[in-house]
C-alpha cells in the first residue's frame, strides 16, 4: 500500500517520499540486507530489480550543504589530506564516512558502490577511495566521452557490454539470480517517470512560468533518488496537473512578485546559499524558467532494449561534445523563452567550469543573449560572495531590460 494518495499536494509527496527512502534504507542496514550508494546518473534499475536499497552520497551532501552543515566536512577532509580543488560533494561524503554525524538525516555505510563517469570523471577516484577504506565491491559503468555531434554505435555497444557485467556481477553479490521479468517493469517504471519529469518541469514554458525554477531543485531530489520506484512517477504527474492548473489561472511560479525576466540557470545550484540566489533573482522579478537538470534525467528508451538504454546513458548532458552542449542549452533558452543566462562558475565542478566561457561565448553571439556569470560552488560556502552575485545579477538586469526594450521597439 503506498504512503501517497492523490489527496496530497506534490510537495508533500516530495517531503515523505525522500524521507521514506532514507529511512528504507537506515532499516534495510539494520537487517542485514545490501545497501548501495550510487553516482546520481547510474542505472538504477539493476539494483532496483535486485532488490537493493540504494541512496546517493551527492543527494545528501545538498541536504547537508543547504542546511549550513558542509564546512566541518570539508575542513575534516582537507586535513584527512583531500585538496580544497577536489570536488566539494566528494570531500563531504568521504569525511561523512569516516565521522558518519551530520546535520542532515544519516546515511547508511554501503555494502557496494555503483558509478557511471557519464556526468565526472572524479567519480572514479571518489568511489574508488569509498570502495578501498570501506573493503567493499565496486561496480563502474564506463561511459566513453562523445567527442562527436554523434553518439556512435561502438560506444554504445561498450556500454551495452558493461551492463550485462554488471547483472553478472550483482547476481554473485547478492547471490541469487536476476529476475528478468521484473527487469522489464523496473525499465517501464523508470523510463516513464523520466518521461513524467521532464513533460511537468517543461511546462515552465508557459508566460509566466507556473514553477520557480528553483522548486525545481527541490523536486529533482526525487528524480535523482527514486526513478525506479512507481511514486515517483505519481509526485510528478501530481505535479503537472497542479502547474496545469497555474497555467490556466494565467499564475506565476514566483510567490506575490511579478514575472518580469526569464533566465535559464547553467550548472548545479549553489546549496550553501540557495535562499540567497533565489531571493536576489526574486527581488528582480527573475524567474528561473531553464535548466539542464530536466534534460539531465529525460533518459528515453524502450523497455526491454538494452542497447537504447546504453545510448540513453551514453548519451546524456555532460557527456555531449561541446557543439552538443551548446545546441543542448540553445534549446533549453528557445523553448522556455529565457531573456538571459546565469553561469554558475562552480570551483567544484571542473568538468562545467572548463566549458563554460566556450558555450556561453557561442551563445552570446548566436542568440545575442545577455550572460553574467559569478564564482560559487556546489558545497562549500567559502568559494561564494554575496556582494558579487548581487552586482553580477543588477548587470545582468540592466543587459536584459536593454534587450527587451530593444525587442519591443523593434515589433512596434
Amino acid at each position: 500500500m503506498s504512503i501517497i494518495n492523490e489527496s496530497m499536494t506534490s510537495k508533500e509527496m516530495l517531503n515523505i517520499l525522500v524521507a521514506k527512502n532514507m529511512e528504507d534504507a537506515r532499516k534495510a542496514k539494520e537487517r542485514g540486507d545490501l545497501v548501495c550508494w550510487s553516482s546520481s546518473i547510474a542505472p538504477c534499475e539493476f539494483c532496483e530489480t535486485m532488490g537493493i536499497y540504494t541512496v546517493y552520497p551527492e543527494n545528501h551532501v545538498v541536504g547537508i550543504a543547504a542546511r549550513k552543515g558542509a564546512p566541518e566536512l570539508l575542513e575534516y577532509a582537507e586535513r584527512k589530506g583531500y585538496s580544497n580543488d577536489i570536488c566539494g560533494y566528494a570531500r563531504a561524503n568521504l569525511a561523512y564516512m569516516d565521522v558518519q554525524k551530520c546535520v542532515s538525516e544519516e546515511l547508511p555505510l554501503p555494502d557496494l558502490v555503483l558509478l557511471c563517469n557519464n556526468i565526472c570523471e572524479t567519480l572514479l577516484k571518489w568511489y574508488e577511495n569509498i570502495a578501498y577504506e570501506l573493503n567493499i565491491p565496486l561496480l563502474i559503468v564506463d561511459v566513453p566521452y562523445n567527442h562527436d555531434k554523434e553518439i556512435t554505435e561502438e560506444n554504445i555497444k561498450y556500454v551495452e557490454a558493461q551492463f550485462h557485467d554488471i547483472i553478472h556481477q550483482l547476481e554473485v553479490i547478492c547471490n541469487k539470480p536476476f529476475d528478468e521479468e521484473k527487469f522489464q517493469e523496473v525499465m517501464k517504471v523508470s523510463a516513464q517517470n523520466a518521461k513524467d519529469w521532464y513533460e511537468a518541469t517543461m511546462l515552465c514554458s508557459a508566460r509566466p512560468s507556473p514553477l520557480s525554477g528553483f522548486d525545481m531543485f527541490n523536486y529533482m531530489a526525487l528524480i535523482v533518488c527514486m526513478r525506479g520506484k512507481e511514486e515517483c512517477g505519481m509526485t510528478f504527474r501530481k505535479l503537472k496537473e497542479e502547474l496545469e492548473e497555474k497555467i490556466s489561472r494565467g499564475e506565476c511560479g514566483l510567490k506575490d512578485t511579478e514575472e518580469k525576466y526569464r533566465i535559464m540557470w547553467d550548472g548545479i545550484a549553489c546549496w550553501p546559499y540557495l535562499s540567497h540566489t533565489y531571493k536576489v533573482l526574486k527581488n528582480h522579478g527573475i524567474n528561473m524558467t531553464g535548466s539542464t537538470y530536466p534534460s539531465a534525467w529525460a533518459l528515453e528508451y524502450t523497455p526491454g532494449n538494452l542497447f537504447e538504454m546504453a545510448k540513453a546513458y551514453t548519451g546524456m548532458g555532460n557527456n555531449l561534445s561541446l557543439d552538443g552542449q551548446i545546441n543542448l542549452r540553445k534549446s533549453i533558452i528557445e523553448e522556455t523563452k529565457c531573456d538571459g543566462v546565469i553561469m554558475h562558475m562552480n570551483r567544484s565542478c571542473k568538468m562545467c567550469d572548463f566549458l563554460q566561457y566556450e558555450v556561453g561565448k557561442e551563445l552570446k553571439d548566436s542568440l545575442s543573449i545577455p550572460i553574467t556569470t559569478f564564482d560559487g560552488d556546489q558545497a562549500d560556502p567559502r568559494n561564494y560572495s554575496k556582494a558579487q552575485y548581487e552586482t553580477r545579477i543588477e548587470a545582468l538586469v540592466e543587459m536584459m531590460s536593454q534587450r527587451v526594450s530593444s525587442k519591443n521597439s523593434s515589433e512596434d
